[in-house]
C-alpha cells in the first residue's frame, strides 16, 4: 500500500542538502545520457551505411584483369590480356548458382563529352546489360531502363543520371525522345534514374550517361572487350563458394597459370557487408563497455553520498531501532533513498539524449531531402529495447548503490548510535 508519509520522508531526506545531491546525481545523469548517445551514434552510423549500399545485392562479386605475373605456356610475365563475351557464357555454363552475370564497358569522362543544345558536361559513361538493375536497384524519375530489345538491335539510346538530367535539362522538363550528343554520337533518351545506393562502379550513377552493352562496344570499336564482370549468386548460396571457380575458369580461357594470383582482380560484396556487421557489432559492443563504466562511476558517487548520509543520520537510525523499527525498514528507506535519485538522474539523462538524437535526425533528414545526397550517418536512435536495458539497468544499479550503505546501517548497535555526537 502506498505511504505518503513515507515517501514525504524520503524526499525530505534527499533535498536535505541539495547541493550534495544535485552533484551526486550528475554522475549518473551523465552516464545514462552518454550511453545513449553513444548507442544512438552508433546505431546512426550503421544506419548511414546500410541506408548506402541499400538496393544493392550484397551476395555479389566483380572481376578484372591485371597483368600477369607468372610465365605460362610461353606467354612472358607481365602480360596484359582483357575479358571477352565470350567468357560470359562459358561462366554460366561451367559455374552453377550464378542468378545475375553482365559484363561493363566505360568510355572516357573527358571534358564536355556530353551536349544538350547549349549545355555540355564531363560525366562516367557506361554500357551493361539491363540485368545489371537487379545487381543495383535503380529508382526511375522519367521513363524506362536499358532493355534486351535494346541490345539485341543495338539501339541509340541511353539512360542518363539525375545529376546529368539536373545540368543538361530543365527543371521539370521530361527529357525522354530528346537526343544527346556521347562522345561524338548522338542517343535518344529513354530514361532518367537516381541511385538508391552509394555505391558506384566507376563513378556514381547519377553522374553517369548508360548505354547499351552492345551498342557501345560497337560504336566506340570496343570489339569483342569487356571491362568489368558483374556477377550474383542464388539467393540460398554464398557468392565466395564460386568465386575461386569463376577465377578458375577466366584463367583456363586465356592461358594464365592457375597459382598466379594477380592476373584476375576482384572483390566480394558479400565478404564486405560480413565485414561491416562485425565491425557494427565491435562499436555496439565498445559504446556499452564505455557507457556502462561511465554509469558505474556516477553510481559509486551515489553509494558513497549515501554512506555519508548514513553516518550524519546514525543517532537517528540508532533511535528509530530503539523504538522497534524493524531492519527491513531501515533498509528500505536508505534503498528507496538511492533508487530515487538514481532513477531521477538517469531518466533525465535518457530523455535528454533521447530528445538530442531526435533534433539530429530531423536536422539530417531535412539536409537529405534538400540536397538529394546520402550520408554516412543517418537515424541516429535508441531502441525500445535498449531503453528498457537503460531502465533496468538504472533500477538494479540504484538497488546496489543503497545496499552497501543500508548493510552499514543495520551493523550499528542502537545504544552506541543514540550516544553518537
Amino acid at each position: 500500500m502506498f505511504d505518503l508519509d513515507r515517501w514525504q520522508e524520503i524526499w525530505v531526506t534527499i533535498t536535505r542538502n541539495k547541493m550534495r545531491s544535485i552533484l551526486t546525481a550528475f554522475g549518473v545523469f551523465w552516464g545514462i545520457f552518454m550511453l545513449v548517445v553513444m548507442a544512438g551514434s552508433g546505431k546512426g552510423l550503421e544506419n548511414g551505411i546500410m541506408e548506402g549500399i541499400r538496393g544493392f545485392s550484397t551476395n555479389s562479386c566483380f572481376f578484372w584483369t591485371n597483368s600477369t605475373s607468372e610465365p605460362y605456356k610461353g606467354f612472358r610475365k607481365g602480360r596484359y590480356w582483357n575479358m571477352k563475351n565470350s567468357d560470359v557464357e562459358i561462366i554460366r555454363s561451367k559455374v552453377s548458382h550464378i542468378q545475375y552475370i553482365t559484363p561493363m564497358i566505360f568510355g572516357g569522362n573527358s571534358a564536355n563529352n556530353t551536349v544538350h543544345k547549349d549545355k555540355a558536361g564531363a560525366y562516367n559513361i557506361k554500357g551493361f546489360y539491363p540485368v545489371y538493375d537487379k545487381i543495383d536497384h535503380q529508382q526511375l524519375i522519367y521513363g524506362r531502363f536499358i532493355n534486351d530489345i535494346d541490345i539485341y538491335e543495338k539501339r541509340k539510346v541511353c539512360v542518363i543520371g539525375r545529376r546529368v538530367y539536373e545540368e543538361l535539362f530543365q527543371k521539370g522538363q521530361n527529357p525522354v525522345g530528346e537526343l544527346i550528343k556521347v562522345n561524338g554520337m548522338y542517343y535518344r533518351v529513354v530514361g532518367v534514374i537516381n541511385p538508391i545506393t552509394m555505391i558506384g562502379i566507376n563513378g556514381p550513377m547519377e553522374e553517369s550517361v548508360i548505354l547499351p552493352f552492345s551498342t557501345m562496344q560497337q560504336a566506340y570499336n570496343y570489339g569483342d572487350k569487356i571491362h568489368l564482370l558483374c556477377i550474383t549468386a542464388e539467393d540460398d548460396y554464398k557468392v565466395s563458394l564460386i568465386e575461386e571457380q569463376i577465377k578458375s575458369v577466366l584463367k583456363e580461357q586465356h592461358s594464365i597459370s592457375l597459382t598466379d594470383n594477380q592476373a584476375v582482380g576482384g572483390i566480394n560484396l558479400e565478404k564486405q557487408f560480413t565485414m561491416f556487421h562485425y565491425l557494427f557489432l565491435g562499436i555496439s559492443i565498445l559504446v556499452w563497455i564505455v557507457g556502462l563504466g561511465t554509469l558505474f562511476a556516477g553510481i559509486v558517487g551515489v553509494s558513497n553520498i549515501m554512506l555519508v548520509t548514513v553516518r550524519e543520520r546514525t543517532k537517528e537510525i540508532g533511535i528509530r531501532r530503539a523504538l522497534g523499527a524493524k531492519p527491513r525498514v531501515i533498509i528500505s528507506q536508505i534503498i528507496s533513498e538511492s533508487l530515487i535519485l538514481t532513477l531521477l538522474a538517469g531518466m533525465l539523462g535518457l530523455c535528454l539524449g533521447v530528445g538530442l538524437l531526435t533534433v539530429v535526425d530531423s536536422i539530417l533528414t531535412a539536409t537529405r531531402e534538400n540536397t538529394h545526397e546520402g550520408t554516412f550517418f543517418a537515424h541516429p536512435q535508441v531502441s525500445f529495447w535498449s531503453a528498457i536495458l537503460a531502465l533496468v539497468i538504472l533500477i538494479f544499479a540504484g538497488i546496489i548503490a543503497g545496499f552497501i550503505p543500508a548493510w552499514r546501517a543495520l551493523q550499528i548497535k542502537a545504544i552506541d548510535a543514540i550516544r553518537e555526537e
